[in-house]
């Protein structure tokens, strides 16, 4: 896998789209221009950048336990804390799940997917690594408004992790000039692109009783 990884590698090498010049003149950034790139770097194990609705996230399988592990390092992200992943709708999002309540399905995931609302939900723990659910027992997962993520997720045929593109703790990009280029440095793939909404998503929690606001973000939710 790796061999052809490299190969991939260095034939996008230097292929560049971004209105910075700057990141077609560094030699440790990879920038690529096409979906299947991108997905076949994603199938081999590869961790990349890419642009959702909300921000660019930072992703890989959901089901390579190597990958998440190198992304959780180089996004330096605690082991407890966990992760949303992105999906490519609701019946995605169900073979990760406990069965979805009717209400957050009628109140919620039908009403505001694709989009930039997180929706937190026990999960089928046995299918879900203990890095993305931080050891617990609930996943957030989200269904962006996004050609290029979507995109992505179906090519790839399972959930992609979704946190934002930077070093934790540092701030959250919404343009490809707001990548940290050390980061980029460290990632298998950068694919350029627009994020349309420019805001976090919304997180709630749905595994409690009244569901919980975790964080107020691009989708206006009452308590």
């Amino acid at each position: 896998m790796e061999g052809s990884l490299f190969v991939i590698l260095r034939r996008c090498r230097r292929i560049f789209f971004s209105q910075d010049p700057s990141l077609a003149q560094d030699d440790n950034i990879t920038m690529v221009i096409t979906i299947q790139q991108a997905i076949t770097i994603l199938n081999q194990g590869g961790v990349g950048i890419f642009p959702t609705d909300t921000a660019f996230g930072i992703g890989c399988r959901m089901d390579n336990e190597v990958a998440i592990t190198r992304l959780f390092r180089l996004r330096r992200r605690p082991k407890t804390q966990a992760t949303p992943v992105l999906v490519s709708g609701i019946a995605m999002a169900q073979a990760y799940l406990l069965p979805i309540p009717e209400q957050v399905k009628r109140d919620l995931l039908e009403k505001y997917w694709p989009g930039a609302l997180t929706i937190v939900l026990p999960c089928k723990k046995e299918k879900v690594s203990e890095f993305v659910r931080g050891e617990g027992n609930n996943l957030g997962v989200r269904q962006p408004n996004h050609q290029v993520a979507q995109s992505l997720i179906a090519g790839v045929g399972v959930p992609l992790l979704g946190p934002s593109a930077n070093f934790h703790g540092e701030q959250t990009p919404y343009s490809i000039e707001g990548l940290d280029r050390e980061l980029m440095k460290l990632v298998d793939f950068v694919l350029p692109g627009e994020c349309t909404v420019k805001e976090a998503s919304t997180v709630i929690n749905c595994a409690v009783e009244p569901w919980e606001i975790l964080r107020q973000g691009a989708v206006s939710l009452k308590e």
